[in-house]
């Protein structure tokens, strides 16, 4: 019986070293990546806005930016956004540049106020603004973030 507990010993012993012994993949790992950013833009029917911001990430990856979005929708108005964003399933800043998709509901008179979440593949950005200016509607669009060198 002795030999019984020391065969199961000895192999639990050896199934922890092996677990132990093999590191976890640094793919398996998230980067938290912030943006901040200001934008400007108009709409009739069909809304663009450009600006630039700034991307930090806590691995100690920056990027300085520029984004353009443009959609259609039934929108009408005029802002200025000066907001944050949070970017969510990223392991390398170099994943937050392309094109991502959306769909927004904003309004405001004076002061505006903006939330949108765009998507890329696995890559989401949650987007969080207030500013000046008028808007009223909802818009389809697309965001570009391409970086600044």
């Amino acid at each position: 019986m002795k030999l019984g507990w020391f065969a199961v010993s000895v192999f639990a012993i050896s199934v922890l070293s092996v677990g132990i012994a093999v590191p976890s993949s640094a793919d398996d790992s998230y980067v938290d990546c912030k943006m901040t950013f200001s934008l400007k833009g108009w709409s009739v029917f069909y809304k663009t806005a450009s600006g630039q911001g700034r991307i930090e990430c806590d691995n100690g990856q920056k990027a300085v930016v520029k984004i353009s979005v443009k959609g259609g929708g039934l929108t009408f108005g005029k802002s200025e956004i000066d907001g944050t964003g949070k970017f969510s399933d990223v392991h390398d800043i170099s994943e937050v540049f392309g094109s991502y998709v959306a769909a927004e509901a904003h309004a405001g008179a004076v002061k505006s106020s903006s939330a949108s979440a765009y998507t890329k593949g696995e890559v989401s950005l949650a987007l969080a603004g207030t500013g000046r200016g008028f808007d009223l509607g909802v818009a389809f669009g697309r965001l570009k973030i391409k970086e600044v060198k």
